[in-house]
Parts: C-alpha cells; sequence; structure tokens
C-alpha cells in the first residue's frame, strides 16, 4: 500500500496531588470529559450506546475529527485518521492539549495531574497505547509466519520506542493458581526501557483487554472489508517525545510495509518473543541479546539494524516520508552504542534514565525511593508547568516534529487527506445547529435525523466534505417540505 493512515489512542493516568481535593479519579475523568464538549464546545456528545460499557454522553466526536471517552475509568483519546507522521504527532498532541485546556479551566492545575503513562507504580495497573496502521486486505496477517515476523520488530523497536519505567511486576499473577510450584521468584529490577513488557503474556491474540499480545489480530477494519485491514497494536508505550513517537509510527509502518511486498526476511523470527520482550526491557546494561528461532545470537540493535538496512535498500526514495525514517533511524541507531546520553530528547527512556540517575547519584537515593518514583512518573505529566519533559522543549534540546501553533490549530480542526476531514465538518455543521436532531457519529459513517440510510464513509482516503455538505443541505430541504406540506384535514 503506497498511501498511509495512521491513528493513535492513548488512556491518560490521573495523579491526584491535593489530599484535600472532593473527588475520585472517576469522577475527576467524567467532569473533565464533560467540561470538553459541554463547557468548551470542542465536539458533540454520543446520544447513543456504542456498547454495554459506554451509554449515551460517555463520549463523543470532537472538531477535529478524533474522539474523548471514557474507557474503564480512564480518560481517553483516540486520534484522527492521519495521513502523515507530522499530522499524527500534531493531533496526537492536541488531544493531550484539550485535556490539560480542562483541567487549567476547571481550576485544577495544581490539585491533580494527568499522566501520559502505561503503568501505575504503585499497583502495576496498566493501561494502553494503542497504535493503528492501515494496510491492504491483502496484507498477509492471518499467517503464522507473519506474525512471528511482526513481532520479532516490536519486541526489538522498544530500544528506541520505550518509555521507560522504575522497577517491574510479575507478567504471570495467575500461574500459582495452575501450578504452584512454578511461580516465579521475582527479582527486584531497578530500571526497565519499557512500561508495557512485563504486561504482555503472549505473541498473538485477538481479544485486548484480558490477554494482551505482542501483536493483536482481531479483525476490525473500520473501513471497506474488501480493501482494507486496520492493524491495531496494544504493545507499545505512550511517548512524550515527538521525534520518538513519529519514530515508533514510521519505523512500523514500513515494516509492515516489507511484509505486504514480500520483502521482510523470515530469519529475523526470535525464538523466543515474548521472553525475549521482557529480557530486553530489564537489562539493566543495555545489551539486548536476543535468540532467533534458527538458533542464531545477536541483539535486539543489530536485528533492528539489519531491519533498517533492508527498509533503505528497498524502500529509499518512494517519497519524502520514506526517506526521512530511514535516515533517522538509522542516526538513532548508530547513536544508541554511545549511550543515553546520546539519546536525550529523542527516544523517552534514555532521557527519563538520564534525569533519574543523575538525580539519585546527585541525592543518594535507592533506584526504589518514592521521591525517585515519583519523578518519574512527573516525567509524563502534560501539565508543561510540572512535566518534567517539557523542560527540554524549553531548552530547545527535544527534537520537534510539530510546532505549537500547529497544535492550537489541531484542536479544532480536522486532518486533510483522510475521511477526518469530512468527519469534523459533519460535527461542525452539528454544532452550529440550533435545534440538533437525532444523530449518531462512528468512525465509518453517520446517520443523521429521520434519514434511515446511514451516510457510509468506507474509503479512508476520501475526503467526503461536500458529500456531506450536500446531503445535509438536502436533508434540511426535505425536512422543510415536509413540515409545510398541508395535511389531508387542512387541505379540506
Amino acid at each position: 500500500m503506497r498511501k498511509r493512515i495512521y491513528g493513535i489512542e492513548t488512556e491518560y493516568g490521573l495523579l491526584i496531588k491535593d489530599t484535600e481535593f472532593k473527588l475520585d479519579p472517576a469522577q475527576v475523568a467524567d467532569r473533565l470529559k464533560d467540561h470538553i464538549f459541554r463547557s468548551s464546545k470542542a465536539g458533540v456528545l454520543d446520544q447513543h450506546y456504542r456498547a454495554n460499557d459506554e451509554p449515551p454522553g460517555n463520549g463523543g466526536f470532537l472538531l477535529n475529527a478524533g474522539r474523548i471517552y471514557l474507557d474503564m475509568g480512564h480518560l481517553e483519546y483516540a486520534s484522527p485518521e492521519c495521513s502523515t507522521l507530522t499530522d499524527l504527532v500534531t493531533y496526537d498532541r492536541a488531544g493531550d492539549t484539550l485535556i490539560q485546556d480542562a483541567v487549567d479551566e476547571l481550576g485544577w492545575r495544581d490539585s491533580i495531574g494527568i499522566i501520559k503513562n502505561n503503568v501505575d507504580l504503585e499497583t502495576n495497573a496498566t493501561f494502553g497505547c494503542h497504535e493503528n496502521y492501515l494496510v491492504s486486505r491483502g496484507f498477509p496477517f492471518d499467517e503464522k509466519e507473519s506474525l512471528k515476523l511482526l513481532a520479532a520488530f516490536l519486541v526489538t523497536r522498544q530500544i528506541y520506542c520505550g518509555a521507560g519505567r522504575i522497577g517491574g511486576c510479575d507478567p504471570h499473577p495467575l500461574r500459582d493458581w495452575e501450578n504452584p510450584s512454578a511461580k516465579e521468584q521475582e527479582k527486584q529490577v531497578d530500571f526497565q526501557i519499557s512500561q508495557r513488557a512485563d504486561h504482555i503474556p503472549n505473541e498473538s491474540y485477538r481479544w485486548v483487554q484480558y490477554n494482551r499480545a505482542i501483536v493483536n489480530t482481531k479483525d476490525e477494519p473500520l473501513a471497506d472489508p474488501s480493501k482494507y485491514r486496520r492493524i491495531h497494536l496494544l504493545v507499545g508505550d505512550s511517548n512524550m517525545s515527538e521525534f520518538a513517537t513519529a519514530m515508533k509510527m514510521g519505523t512500523t509502518t514500513l515494516i509492515l510495509e516489507l511484509m505486504e511486498e514480500g520483502i521482510a526476511n523470515p530469519e529475523w523470527i526470535l525464538a523466543e518473543s515474548v521472553e525475549a520482550m521482557r529480557s530486553i526491557s530489564r537489562d539493566q546494561n543495555f545489551k539486548w541479546e536476543v535468540t532467533l528461532r534458527n538458533g542464531r545470537h545477536t541483539t535486539a540493535l543489530e536485528l533492528q539494524m539489519d531491519m533498517m538496512q533492508t527498509a533503505k535498500k528497498h524502500l529509499t526514495g518512494k517519497n519524502q516520508e520514506t526517506d526521512w525514517i530511514i535516515n533517522e533511524w538509522a542516526s538513532l541507531l548508530n547513536d544508541i552504542p554511545k549511550g543515553p546520553e546520546a539519546l536525550i530528547g529523542r527516544v523517552d527512556w534514555a532521557t527519563k534514565y538520564w534525569m533519574l540517575n543523575d538525580f539519585r547519584k546527585e541525592e543518594n537515593l535507592d533506584w526504589h525511593d518514592p521521591w525517585l518514583k515519583s519523578l518519574d512518573l512527573e516525567y509524563h505529566n502534560i501539565n508543561k508547568d510540572s512535566g518534567l519533559y517539557w523542560s527540554l522543549e524549553g531548552t530547545g534540546d527535544a527534537v520537534r516534529k510539530t510546532s505549537d501553533e500547529a497544535i492550537d490549530y489541531a484542536k479544532t480542526t480536522a486532518p486533510r487527506g483522510t475521511r477526518a476531514d469530512g468527519r469534523g465538518e459533519f460535527v461542525k455543521i452539528l454544532m452550529n445547529m440550533n435545534n440538533k436532531p437525532l444523530y449518531l457519529i462512528d468512525w465509518i459513517g453517520f446517520r443523521f435525523g429521520k434519514n434511515e440510510e446511514p451516510f457510509l464513509m468506507l474509503d479512508p482516503f476520501s475526503s467526503y466534505k461536500n458529500k456531506i455538505r450536500d446531503y445535509l443541505a438536502e436533508s434540511e430541504k426535505n425536512e422543510a417540505l415536509r413540515f409545510k406540506s398541508p395535511t389531508k384535514e387542512s387541505a379540506s
């Protein structure tokens, strides 16, 4: 597939800092959601049930064509469909900004923190960052070899995509139920490069909530199912770094392209993906040794280097974005052996490690000191007055992919190049109506008023903007004529 569409779904953690604060986290999330839609008027709330756990008003679509909603107590933002990495990073950051704006407007800036990470360091509960990639229906996703190939890439990309964390947990909490003698004697880990690694017990699996996998195999295209498939991944960390987000999504789409063209090398397949993912994340020496299915011993860095070289050989020159991904991928892999300091501002785990380790040595702290753990969380605070990451942007040390002006624009305007443009137009028209008729909005279309047939948007590359305007104008015209038509009684 030559064209690309990306999307990111982010579940946010919430930290209540004020001991006198009267609301619990679930109530805070609900109030923030309501403020965004009712007070800030950033979009329209659902009028219908989307699922048993998503009643009317649980969330809605935004003017920027993305979506904010509540998911199992977490506030979640789904970006609109984006056709470029720059758009993706911009609209991902726009979601952060919309939520922090609501925190500020409610007067909670000093009382709570919205945390863009993936693990509660006290309970070890995890929450996700879901990546979405559009591929053709012919993508070889039902073949076991393909799943293993993709898993090999995803397991090893954490060396530049991981967000990093202090500590760890047993990834199989129910193992002792099945065989008490097999329970792992957990070794304390000081720092690891991935937040999700400990929470992924399977190589591939269809469902997402209770049996997380490196490769999620559910088939929900959210587009014409005869033409497209959506690769929906939940293995990755949420990134604060714009550059890390772009590289996470960009390198993955190149691997998907190599797989689709039959170029990906089966020799990349790992002997044991789940075990390798955990051992790479926990390697305190950053050597990241792995064993391949063919028995050869190598490292995550060497495997990623081979993947990058393959992409460079076969994909260079296809377009400007592809060349940018390949060049930056090569630069990253060449800099990784120099140590975390060479990656500051580009790789979240390395930036965080450098910050925390420097502070730890200065204050003579143990890695598991509560003070240090609190700083771990603050790295991910989206409040620019509190979050440690933002100091890098302030000093110019963070490599950026977008701008503050573009992010502000993206809060209320949909991206071009995909059907998000049309969805954003529909939300805008709805919001300008004094008396809103019944409506139902989903990713693949909408229903409006008394029209029985939905307006479908099955082609994710089509804007639909003009067609939607014409459709709504015709609907209003027909509705007006219906009210003007005399009844039989008045005509007599």
